[in-house]
């Protein structure tokens, strides 16, 4: 009895020392990242495989926000994740609704097809964003963002460009387009350690120089499908061309700025979200950031990721 008794506290005490290191060994494999293989999100089911719907800042019912499966306003066989805005949301990013990737993506290729809210015929001024992009904060590598973004007071328009950098000196490269009339009205870097002082992007990091123009390119009267192919020492961002889905190369961006890369180089998340902005106007249009007086929708037929094998 003695014997059983000695022999049971020492299992008990092994089981002690051992039980910390087993639950740390399965705390470290459960917190190791998860990495979304090659997919895409048609939007066909009322949950999808490989995104969370993000509530903002409201965390009020998604029932009205997020509207998958159903069918598009401008084609009607098509079925859509529909995303609407609420016009007592409050302005900044992630105050609307938001779609955000459950894993993790990193280099390789990505593209959607997307129609964005008609607004400018009813509200000229309004001041809303629709962001494509991925984004993820690191402390030790800082911000990885890359984007699509549309200002709905003037759907002819793109910005396109990255964020990296830390938290204290966020850096940005970026262009701005007139797709219907083949316009590039900047292409510049920035960044918060000079002030925020816009440089000039030239030779490798503002190529090709000129863009062709789109015919009646229109954001929001019909679906684009837009993309960017992100590689450690290059980003390229693209859209098909609506009758020849000829691929049109909006941006070849190479090389690095005097202070910076501009090419995000950690791994990140896969988005798409809708909000108000009251400090952001579109480029043709310095008054451009009302609040929304109606709950616009984005429509998304889908999105896709494909990664790299980059050793």
């Amino acid at each position: 009895m003695i014997n059983k008794t000695i022999t049971s506290l020492i299992l008990s005490a092994l089981f002690l020392v051992y039980s910390p290191s087993l639950n740390a060994q399965e705390k470290k494999q459960a917190a190791a990242p998860k990495f979304h293989k090659e997919f895409t999100e048609y939007f066909n089911r009322p949950v999808s495989k490989f995104f969370n719907q993000n509530n903002g800042a409201r965390r009020k019912s998604t029932q009205m926000r997020y509207i998958p499966a159903t069918s598009s306003f401008c084609e009607k066989d098509t079925k859509v994740m529909m995303m609407r805005i609420d016009p007592t949301d409050s302005a900044g990013a992630g105050r609307g609704p938001e779609i955000c990737s459950k894993n993790y993506t990193y280099y390789g290729s990505y593209s959607a097809r997307i129609r964005i809210p008609e607004a400018k015929t009813v509200q000229p001024n309004v001041g809303a964003v629709v962001g494509y992009f991925t984004y993820n904060m690191e402390r030790a590598k800082g911000l990885s963002e890359i984007d699509w973004e549309w200002l709905i007071a003037d759907p002819e328009i793109v910005y396109i460009g990255t964020w990296t950098g830390k938290s204290n000196n966020l850096q940005r490269i970026g262009r701005i387009i007139n797709l219907a009339e083949g316009k590039i009205y900047e292409c510049v870097y920035h960044s918060r350690a000079d002030g925020g002082k816009h440089h000039k992007l030239t030779g490798r990091q503002n190529q090709p120089e000129t863009v062709p123009a789109i015919k009646d390119y229109n954001a929001a009267k019909r679906f684009y499908t837009y993309g960017f192919d992100w590689y450690p020492d290059r980003l390229v961002w693209w859209i098909l061309h609506p009758e020849t889905e000829e691929r049109i190369v909006l941006w070849d961006y190479q090389g690095s700025t005097p202070d910076f890369s501009g090419i995000p180089d950690n791994k990140t998340r896969y988005l798409l979200n809708f909000w108000h902005t009251n400090n952001w106007p579109v480029h043709t249009n310095p008054k451009s950031i009302e609040k929304p007086k109606y709950p616009y929708e984005v429509e998304i037929d889908w999105m896709s990721y494909e990664p790299f094998d980059i050793d």
